[in-house]
């Protein structure tokens, strides 16, 4: 080989090697702060999209996640992604509910919307149903300079636990209860409950001291990471408050709008990754952590009281039927959860209903 042919043969593989050094390619970085601990699974989650954005992106666009309070307080997120304090910002987007009452519709449609739609169902919606177009619609609608992206679908979430068992709403109703900001826990105080929204990590410090007696934050695996086990055993997994929640990342539009449509397209990619993933780690860690909780911290669980499903179903109904009368864009958004709901909910609960009672027998046979 001759001398010139093995000096350029050099050359490109070091130009080559210094154009795929992530410091070559880490260009942006966009800071997410979350509203949870570095512990929670959602954070967990979170930090898989990112190494899938940064993979997707060959290193050009970067995530880095902060933890609650890193920046400014978790009740303050938006407002400081909207200004550009913080590049991203990660929450439930019914946290939002006071800007704007349709984030309920979006982060945690209460009763499934009312018209029976669970998690999936929901996904099916937002995908396939006009959801995402509203979606996008709704930064809008709320007066902020962002760009949402839903990654990760919860549901349905525990309806909580208790001091001890519930045989009625009467019993239910002596109990100050945490429970969701939002429409969720205003059909809570609706029926009577004593409803105090509260963020995850205040909860135990809240029972140990007496400030609450009762509490929901979702499912066995994340409560389990708070430590609930250790003030209470009563554990009730049926709830209707969030059938459906969504966990999103929101990021402000000058920043997202720097970016290259290779980055831009590697963030939507990667979120609808998210949204199957999220459900698929949700479905067997809540499950390892649910054994763990029954076989070795003494959690009974409960069967929840007949009288909750219809008063809690009757409250949220008349919730949402308020918020269409008095806001425009909420009533567009609920006729098209309703519109969707009349078409896919009778197959998807018709299904649904064969594959619960195949679950339940083999659940039947490790009691």
């Amino acid at each position: 080989m001759k001398l010139a042919n093995v000096t350029k043969g050099f050359v490109a593989a070091a130009i080559a090697t210094v154009l795929m050094s992530p410091a070559a390619f880490a260009e942006k970085v966009l800071r997410i702060q979350s509203v949870l601990p570095t512990t929670a699974d959602e954070v967990v989650m979170l930090k898989a999209f990112g190494d899938d954005v940064a993979a997707l992106t060959g290193g050009s666009l970067t995530i880095e996640v902060l933890p609650a309070g890193a920046v400014v307080g978790p009740r303050d997120i938006m407002d400081a992604v909207d200004a550009g304090l913080v590049e991203g910002g990660f929450a439930w987007t019914h946290y939002w509910g006071g800007k704007h009452v349709a984030a309920n519709l979006f982060g945690a449609p209460v009763a499934g919307a009312g018209v029976g739609m669970d998690n999936i169902a929901f996904l099916s919606w937002f995908q396939f149903g006009g959801g995402k177009e509203l979606y996008d619609r709704l930064w809008e609608e709320m007066g902020v300079n962002v760009k949402g992206f839903m990654l990760q679908p919860v549901g349905p979430e525990a309806l909580g636990w208790f001091p001890r068992p519930i045989e009625s709403m009467d019993d239910f109703r002596q109990m100050r209860f945490r429970a969701p900001p939002g429409m969720v826990g205003a059909a809570y105080a609706e029926i009577g409950v004593p409803a105090v929204a509260m963020g995850g990590g205040d909860i135990l410090p809240a029972l140990e001291k007496g400030t609450i007696d009762a509490a929901e934050w979702c499912c066995p695996k994340p409560d389990s990471v708070f430590g609930f086990q250790k003030v209470l055993k009563h554990y009730y997994l049926q709830g209707l408050h969030q059938v459906v929640v969504n966990a999103d990342m929101y990021v402000n539009g000058d920043f997202y709008n720097s970016l290259t449509d290779l980055e831009k397209k590697a963030l939507e990619v990667a979120a609808n990754a998210s949204l199957s993933k999220s459900m698929s780690y949700r479905i067997y860690e809540n499950g390892k952590a649910l054994k763990d909780l029954t076989d070795n911290h003494g959690v009974i669980l409960e069967d929840t009281p007949a009288d909750y499903f219809t008063e809690y179903m009757a409250a949220a109904k008349k919730s949402l039927e308020s918020a269409a009368a008095e806001n425009e864009f909420f009533a567009e958004v609920w006729q098209s959860q309703k519109d969707f709901a009349d078409i896919a909910v009778p197959f998807w609960a018709g299904a649904q209903a064969s594959n619960a009672s195949l679950g339940k027998a083999h659940a039947d046979t490790l009691k």
